[in-house]
């Protein structure tokens, strides 16, 4: 059997082992809360980014229709300077025909 003397000094060593172990503990309890505050931030952070490239995204698709309209537009304009010009070129070959 173990002395009196043996089991005080394992005794000892198990309370000051259970008091470090109870200290690792309280820093991990620490580092998660840390971690859990960090993970927390960067998907707010991350949420604020997804927000800003949606916003962007529909500015794009508006200012495309945009580009797509005006285009349309200066295509209908450019026809009808073309259909102007060649009533007027008509024109004016007539007026040198006739001379």
């Amino acid at each position: 059997m173990a002395s009196l003397e043996d089991l005080e000094a394992r005794v000892t060593i198990l309370e000051e082992q259970v008091r470090s172990t109870r200290q690792d503990a309280a820093a991990a309890r620490v580092l998660a809360g840390t971690a859990d505050r960090d993970v927390s931030e960067f998907k707010q952070t991350l949420n604020g980014h997804t927000k800003v490239l949606n916003a962007v995204r529909e500015t794009q698709l508006e200012q495309a229709q945009e580009v797509a309209e005006l285009r349309s537009e200066m295509q209908s304009g450019f026809t009808k300077i073309n259909v102007g010009m060649d009533r007027i070129s008509r024109l004016l070959q007539q007026v040198v025909d006739k001379d």
